[in-house]
């Protein structure tokens, strides 16, 4: 028989189900939640509700967004010719923490993967050509995971624009800052070799 009560099983029996958290979190997560104020329980889940029916995806772009279209495709001064194209929402907030990129975005929402039948037709690969199609592009990052997936996705879109003559390309691999070459894997070294520039 559990030693826990039902209603705190049930919290970290939902909370186990989001990513990155294990049971023993979720045990530990669900115990402070019941120690927690009523209101300020409340005031939490008023917040998950109302930030998740407020959130849709940007009708240019993708990303998500509060209104139409994100921030990102509304600010005027980022149409400048590039448009950066990510595998998800997460990988736009973290290209803009770097507070250095200033163009567009595309997020294709998954990425070509033959063995989960996620083909072309899956993911906003369409929606990506016919905005470069559309607009003035003169640059396309492909900014995917450097894992096969990633690496296919980047190609695949490499071949489709290449008879368009616009300039295509791809975001440097290698060597973390601070991390030591004795340590890093080969792939990573051989990424860091390939991608070497002048000084």
């Amino acid at each position: 028989m559990s030693a826990q009560i039902e209603p705190i099983e049930t919290m970290a029996a939902e909370l186990h189900r989001l990513p990155g958290i294990g049971p023993k979190t979720a045990q530990r997560l669900a115990y402070f939640v019941a120690s927690m104020p009523l209101e300020e329980v409340r005031s939490l889940s008023v917040a998950l509700w109302e930030g998740r029916k407020a959130i849709r995806f940007c009708s240019v772009c993708g990303n998500y967004a509060a209104a139409e279209v994100c921030s990102v495709c509304a600010d005027q001064t980022r149409h400048n010719g590039q448009i950066c194209v990510v595998r998800d929402p997460r990988d736009v907030a973290a290209l803009e923490r770097t507070h250095d990129y200033g163009g567009l975005y595309h997020v294709l929402h998954g990425t070509l993967s033959p063995m989960e039948g996620i083909g072309p037709d899956d993911i906003h690969i369409k929606e990506l050509m016919a905005r470069v199609g559309s607009e003035t592009v003169s640059e396309v990052i492909l900014a995917t995971n450097p894992d096969v997936e990633g690496e296919a996705t980047a190609s695949y879109i490499a071949r489709l624009l290449k008879p368009m003559n616009i300039r295509c390309t791809r975001i440097a691999h290698g060597i973390p800052v601070g991390g030591d070459l004795e340590y890093i894997d080969d792939v990573t070294l051989l990424k860091a070799l390939e991608g070497r520039r002048e000084i």
